[in-house]
């Protein structure tokens, strides 16, 4: 994805996150875009103390339950990730706890999607093997490898049982040629939109070969 900000947004599904696959999360995505840190001593891989300092600190909001049953959200992401940016360029603590209480949930997210420049889609995402996440986030992951390596495809008028998020719909539309579809666009819904789609698609193809071909 060249968008950095849809880019994140596609990791927005993946949430809730226990703190260990949270700060793995993060780790690999702060990896995955190459930023060099000003601050040499800063450490672009959280850890599960690293994050629970913060919450102490209210750099980061609290969790949703406690002990082993906490979880963490798409606006814990965007902290965590926003902290350990800021951190990277040389901000103190005290700082950013300040530009944290004063940047809304979509300001952070723009601050965010910015600093990190071009990321992976998540399935694209690579992580160290003692930090990758585990249970379901990692089984989360994995389909969605699986998908984005092997489309479903529709086979006559039957529809997916069931799709995962960030799975697409791949149709031929003629030689050399097809069109790919994200489950959740307006236009995949059914498979009579997604046939008119492929024919208009395919009929703007014949038409620009004959125009091609007159010339």
């Amino acid at each position: 994805m060249n968008d950095p900000l849809i880019a994140l947004r596609e990791y927005a599904k993946l949430a809730p996150w226990n703190i260990r696959d949270l700060a793995a999360l993060s780790g690999g995505i702060l990896d995955a875009s190459g930023v060099t840190p000003i601050n040499a001593a800063a450490q672009s891989r959280p850890s599960d103390r690293t994050i629970r300092f913060y919450v102490t600190r209210h750099l980061m909001s609290p969790p949703d339950g406690r002990g082993t049953a906490a979880t963490y959200g798409y606006r814990h992401l965007l902290q965590l990730l926003a902290i350990k940016l800021r951190q990277m360029e040389g901000a103190t603590l005290t700082a950013i706890t300040r530009e944290l209480a004063e940047a809304p949930g979509d300001v952070l997210e723009k601050r965010v999607a910015s600093a990190l420049g071009s990321i992976p889609a998540p399935e694209q995402l690579e992580f160290h093997s003692r930090a990758a996440p585990r249970g379901r986030v990692a089984r989360v992951f994995a389909n969605r490898r699986a998908r984005a390596e092997s489309p479903p495809e529709r086979r006559g008028g039957d529809e997916p049982a069931a799709l995962e998020p960030g799975a697409w719909y791949r149709m031929g539309i003629g030689d050399g040629a097809e069109i790919v579809l994200r489950y959740d666009h307006p236009a995949a819904r059914t498979a009579q939109l997604r046939q008119h789609v492929a024919d208009a698609v395919a009929r703007v193809l014949r038409e620009s070969a004959v125009e091609q071909g007159e010339r």
